[in-house]
């Protein structure tokens, strides 16, 4: 490891390892850039894929702007879901500091690590070619990003061929590989998302498909098929295996995001099934991991389709304080927010419509917004909801075309953390549409002190 892991920078809310509690992440300083990966594949701009750094402090000039570029050194990566070396789960370890960002690319399997020393500025670090991966774990496509207590884990979702199950890989803190985290993939057909809870010695994953079945773009047929995934995996943390499948049936198809409260002591969690467009949620009852339907979105009948379309639930958070469930629709158009108090019993407090197919749209800063929401990123304080609208380019060009020509968009939903309620706030617009090289597609977020999708606590 270099020296540059052992140093912090003063006064910055995202050096050292995290915080100590859920309640004392939501009292942070209000966050001042945001981080999202921007791509160009799909486009017909033969450009690398990139890190904007995009400020979003009001009393700054250049608030709403993207006001750095860090590009990765190859075109075609398509940079998707990415995460931090170490956050809370690492509270309290001397020398542990929230600095390299870990950005694999989906399409090519490439992984690359991006100093942020320089908040406003970050730097390439080091990358981490696809043969490599492949000839000491054989598995490919990189998603979900997680710190652990001493490593990092990514969840990849083909083998070196790209067919299922795919795994998990594992990173040592000097960014090598260290091998696979499972000892056996047994009972798993695909991988997607992940999450852990030590306290209760539990891992959870969901299932998209096999990367050579959703690559391409989506076939109603492949689904037929059963190559694409309806089961909810729960780990025994400490054996690194399955010890329970749950297969959620016609009514879970596709589960992706998965998210549990940040409160450690709880067993809830949340799944979406994008394609069912049904939210489950998942606890432990005596001794046995329980999973229910607790919300169903409403196919609609639109001209054109043949079949009525589902919302298409694709990604989904839960506030800091494990009050508030938000979830986008992304073929539907709305962005909803959910009072799960009750867990079992969620109610809906506010909802906005950002693009979509049902022609519900509303404007944005007086744009017409085209695709629909879909990666989400909240703030520790939980009262600003960044959304972004691509999904996977092939899977954009084939639902929102314009995209490709258009770029997508970043937008800022102010949230009533006490009564419940959004609005889309007029003054923040990020067009990915206007960047140098041309239109880009901005994905998953990242704020530099943590948010409510990466950081656990153990």
């Amino acid at each position: 490891m270099s020296d540059a892991h052992e140093t912090t920078h003063e006064g910055h809310a995202c050096c050292g390892p995290g915080y100590a509690s859920p309640e004392e992440a939501m009292k942070a300083e209000r966050e001042k850039v945001l981080y999202t990966v921007a791509l160009y594949v799909g486009t017909g701009v033969e450009e690398p894929d990139y890190l904007a750094t995009v400020d979003v402090d009001p009393e700054s000039p250049t608030y709403s702007r993207v006001v750095e570029r860090t590009p990765m050194p190859n075109v075609g990566d398509e940079l998707h879901h990415f995460g931090w070396n170490a956050c809370s789960s690492c509270h309290g370890e001397e020398g542990k500091s929230r600095r390299f960002l870990v950005v694999p690319g989906q399409r090519s399997s490439r992984i690359h690590i991006i100093d942020t020393a320089e908040e406003r500025s970050p730097k390439l670090h080091k990358v981490i070619e696809p043969e490599e991966i492949v000839e000491k774990t054989n598995l490919t496509a990189p998603h979900t990003v997680h710190c652990l207590p001493d490593r990092i884990m990514i969840s990849m979702l083909g083998d070196g061929e790209g067919n299922g199950p795919g795994g998990f890989l594992v990173l040592d803190e000097d960014f090598n590989i260290a091998g696979r985290w499972e000892s056996n993939t047994e009972g798993m057909r695909y991988n997607y998302d992940f999450w852990y809870q030590p306290r209760h010695n539990v891992m959870v994953s969901s299932e998209w498909a096999a990367p050579n079945t959703y690559q391409g773009g989506f076939d109603p047929k492949d689904v037929a098929e059963g190559k694409y995934g309806r089961r909810l995996h729960f780990w025994d943390w400490e054996k690194h295996e399955i010890s329970q499948s749950v297969d959620l049936g016609e009514d879970g198809w596709i589960p992706l995001e998965v998210r549990f409260h940040h409160d450690p002591n709880s067993t809830h969690g949340f799944v979406g099934a994008a394609l069912s467009s049904n939210m489950y949620h998942w606890h432990k009852e005596n001794g046995h991991w329980e999973v229910e339907k607790v919300i169903d979105v409403a196919s609609e009948e639109v001209e054109g389709w043949p079949m009525p379309m589902p919302g298409l639930i694709t990604d989904l958070l839960v506030s800091m304080d494990d009050r508030f469930l938000y979830f986008s629709n992304w073929l539907h158009g709305d962005l909803r927010q959910y009072d799960v108090s009750d867990p079992s019993n969620p109610r809906l407090t506010g909802q906005v419509w950002c693009g979509g197919l049902l022609g519900k749209s509303q404007e944005a800063a007086g744009r017409k917004l085209d695709g629909g929401p879909q990666m989400l990123q909240l703030s520790l304080d939980g009262k600003r909801l960044y959304v972004t609208n691509s999904l996977y380019s092939s899977w954009d060009n084939q639902f929102y075309p314009k995209m490709a020509e258009e770029g997508s968009y970043l937008l800022q939903i102010d949230c009533d953390t006490e009564q419940g309620g959004m609005k889309i706030n007029e003054d923040f617009y990020v067009d990915f549409g206007k960047e140098p090289a041309g239109p880009a597609r901005a994905h998953e977020m990242r704020y530099p002190g943590g948010d409510v999708t990466s950081d656990i606590w153990i």
